[in-house]
């Protein structure tokens, strides 16, 4: 069976998609957005296959009875419209075994399938001896969703599918914390984001004016948009824009901070004065190099060289330090923190410097993530230009602090990831706050003896936990043989040529080949 064509906008195909795809899938979602509407259609599409072609019984669950209601009108108006055979609806009770004395109404409608569409009330019992698509409609808001969550998941033994819905509720509601971890990778759950902006841009407010029947234009959509968001006020970010509404506190509590800090990692600190900037380059470079071979060279060479080892890096060069994260691949998993390099005032040229002695040398470098907003462009950019795909030019952004963050602390929570026990560091840990749905550095900034430091450390060490999850590519120069070079009688051969006989083979019509270039998964 086949939904009707053309009614449904590209967010909702989308979550008809996933649900179709995958055992368990999750939406968080702005209000306004006839989610519920669609997952009607859901409903109506698993009930009316066989079981064959992957029908099975519907389970919806809202938080009160009037969602239940208007879920199951909406089925049976749309089984009418594709001509699915299937009875009226009907109210029933729900017999809680474990409160005999209590009912609850029940909505039901049975198909020709075999199967049925069930509205249920919010009980995790109401589950138990069910089998097939559970559609938990704004998770946030039920009363216990946690084990709500349990019951249904317990329906995929036996090839069951679960979809979630919601706006959010805080960001300590089991609905975000779900979200999170998702993202995290602690959850191998499909993931939807519908913000209010998205589904505008998908036709939201086309499809209103055609169902309304009225003339759309953009200047009507703005207007449109902007009485939406006054009407919802200070909750619009919540209610709009999937951003749930923050409680106090560290991102990262300091009791996890604490547990993961180990006293064998360094720290490394090299402070510039202003005037250094103006010595003679041979100066400068001659200073950098004592500074490397005196306070960097011993750690690199005490690293295991079977390790791989990768870095990420936040940029600073007069406000802000530029910290340098390091971090080896253990073949436990565990991402160890092999040593920090901060640098206060060090100019461009000897950060590019310092940074190539350390890449030159690190056993197995794998990979590194770079700042490349602002100033920290320069730096990236010829890093990538030396170490090819090995490095990541990243302008941090709101949706990269979105998808890499969650997994960043979900490492420090399980152990998976080491940090030095140094009190600045972390300072700028705890830095991290929840700044519209999404953890970051605020505009405040905290201090250290030297001066003010900007959470920079939190940046490089999300940086390097994202970099230690790349799968970069190496390139080399691979030798290959020409029968023009000399063999082992002394004649010569092509690509042995010296330098000088250049000239001489363009004459002959002879192009250099000193090597091929090739790439090797590390």
């Amino acid at each position: 069976m086949n939904a009707p064509a053309g009614i449904f906008l590209a967010y909702q195909s989308k979550t008809m998609q996933l649900t179709l795809e995958n055992p368990v899938a999750v939406v968080e979602k702005s209000r306004r957005t006839g989610l519920s509407w669609a997952a009607s259609f859901i409903a109506d599409l698993f009930g009316g296959m066989s079981s064959d072609a992957g029908g099975m019984d519907v389970f919806y669950m809202g938080y009160n009875l009037e969602m239940a209601r208007e879920f199951i009108d909406y089925c049976a108006e749309h089984m009418e419209a594709m001509q699915v055979v299937a009875s009226e609806v009907r109210e029933s009770f729900f017999r809680d075994p474990d409160k005999p004395d209590q009912d609850v109404k029940v909505f039901r409608i049975d198909l020709g399938s075999g199967h049925k569409i069930l509205a249920l009330p919010s009980m995790p019992r109401a589950l138990r001896g069910m089998q097939g698509l559970v559609i938990i409609d704004e998770a946030a808001f039920h009363d216990d969703l946690e084990e709500l969550l349990k019951a249904a998941l317990a329906l995929l033994m036996w090839g069951g599918k679960v979809l979630i819905i919601s706006t959010h509720n805080g960001d300590t509601n089991p609905f975000c914390e779900l979200v999170t971890n998702i993202r995290a990778g602690r959850k191998p759950y499909a993931l939807q984001r519908i913000t209010f902006d998205d589904a505008l841009r998908d036709g939201l407010f086309r499809k209103i004016c055609e169902r309304k029947g009225d003339v759309w234009s953009p200047e009507a959509e703005e207007i449109w948009r902007a009485e939406i968001i006054a009407f919802y006020g200070d909750a619009a970010d919540e209610e709009l824009f999937c951003i749930p509404k923050p409680s106090t506190g560290a991102y990262i509590p300091l009791a996890v901070i604490e547990a993961r800090s180990v006293p064998d990692a360094p720290v490394i600190r090299w402070s510039c004065n202003p005037d250094f900037t103006l010595l003679p380059e041979n100066i400068r470079e001659a200073e950098t190099r004592r500074f490397f071979d005196e306070q960097i060279l011993h750690v690199i060479e005490s690293l295991d060289p079977k390790t791989p080892h990768v870095f990420g890096e936040d940029f600073g060069r007069t406000g802000d330090l530029t910290v340098l994260w390091f971090l080896s691949l253990e073949r436990s998993l565990l991402r160890r923190t092999v040593f920090v390099l901060e640098l206060r005032n060090v100019p461009f040229e000897q950060q590019k410097q310092i940074l190539f002695l350390i890449l030159d040398r690190i056993p197995r470098f794998r990979a590194g993530k770079m700042d490349a907003r602002g100033n920290g462009q320069y730096l990236a950019e010829v890093a990538a230009q030396r170490y090819g795909t090995r490095i990541e030019e990243v302008m941090l952004s709101e949706g990269w602090y979105r998808e890499n963050m969650p997994p960043f602390k979900a490492a420090l929570e399980d152990g998976t990831l080491t940090i030095p026990a140094d009190r600045d560091i972390h300072d700028d840990i705890r830095a991290l706050k929840i700044v519209r749905g999404v953890a970051r550095v605020p505009d405040s900034r905290t201090s250290d003896k030297n001066g003010k430091r900007h959470g920079d450390a939190a940046i490089a060490i999300a940086m390097a936990w994202a970099a230690s999850r790349a799968e970069p590519e190496e390139y080399g120069y691979i030798p290959v043989p020409n029968p023009l070079a000399p063999d082992m009688s002394g004649q010569r051969r092509l690509n042995q040529w010296p330098v000088e006989d250049e000239i001489a083979r363009e004459r002959m019509g002879m192009r250099s080949v000193y090597g091929l270039r090739g790439s090797v998964r590390i």
